[in-house]
């Protein structure tokens, strides 16, 4: 499985889980899980990305059986209702990953860790030769918020963190065709700090690896605005927007036909017809 980049995408987030940051995206139950795949298909979205462990600051422990039960809802909804829809599974757990594989077949994995929070996920990813999202972030969900300090500016940080990273994927034998980069938006990052990675996101994809931007109505948008996630969706749609147009790939959403539209319209202003 590989993913086709050669326009950019738009990533459906699907979470199945009862504690995201984003009240509007929580649902635990099969019916509620249907109601938004549908929605996310008919709205336009190229690819679901799937996840039963929230990784909102703070977030509880879930327990990997747990995790994959939501994962395997989710996934299965999603190959019911739409065969033929690319699936991501956000999950940093290489048993949850290859349960998934082995029950679903080819998927994307989506690292919150680049495969820092288990040693198994890189060699479990590359056995498999699917495409990989790896995300930068320091510590994990409950600890992350507290790492926000960092010895030089965070654009070079983020970046020389990735080159350490990908080396580590390339060692473990995934391809670097299948790598995206994640900058992580919101994980061990203040406010400045994000929009500044954001300015700096051509330095990220100066390397060569696509990117996934995942800023979705999070707190450097509600939190500067001073409103709430259920009133960030303008906010979303204008930095999304700038994230194409400093190089980004896929753009990871909540609201699937607001970013569908935002990437058409990019697409025309820079020349590229839709």
């Amino acid at each position: 499985m590989t993913l086709d980049l050669s326009q950019p995408r738009v990533m459906a987030i699907l979470n199945v889980t009862p504690d995201s940051f984003y009240a509007g995206s929580r649902m635990s139950c099969a019916e509620a899980v249907e109601t938004r795949v549908r929605e996310a298909v008919d709205e336009g979205c190229d690819l679901v990305d799937v996840g039963g462990y929230s990784s909102r600051p703070g977030a509880d422990e879930v327990s990997p059986e747990e995790e994959w039960r939501r994962v395997k809802l989710g996934v299965a909804t999603v190959r019911r209702l739409a065969p033929g829809l690319p699936v991501s599974v956000d999950t940093f757990r290489s048993e949850v990953a290859a349960r998934a594989l082995d029950e679903f077949g080819p998927l994307i994995i989506n690292d919150i860790s680049a495969g820092e929070l288990d040693a198994r996920m890189l060699a479990t990813v590359a056995s498999y030769d699917v495409p990989y999202v790896a995300m930068h972030m320091k510590g994990d969900p409950k600890t992350m918020q507290s790492l926000t300090d960092y010895r030089r500016d965070i654009v070079t940080e983020v970046v020389d963190y990735f080159r350490r990273r990908v080396a580590a994927m390339l060692e473990a034998g995934i391809r670097a065709g299948q790598i995206v980069l994640d900058p992580g938006f919101g994980f061990a990052k203040t406010a400045d700090q994000n929009f500044e990675l954001l300015a700096g996101l051509p330095s990220l994809c100066a390397d060569g690896y696509p990117v996934l931007a995942g800023l979705s109505r999070k707190s450097m948008i509600y939190r500067t605005l001073g409103t709430t996630p259920d009133e960030a969706l303008a906010g979303t749609v204008a930095l999304g927007w700038e994230c194409l147009r400093q190089g980004a790939s896929i753009l990871r959403v909540h609201d699937v036909r607001e970013a569908v539209d935002t990437v058409r319209l990019f697409r025309a202003f820079a020349g590229r017809g839709v």
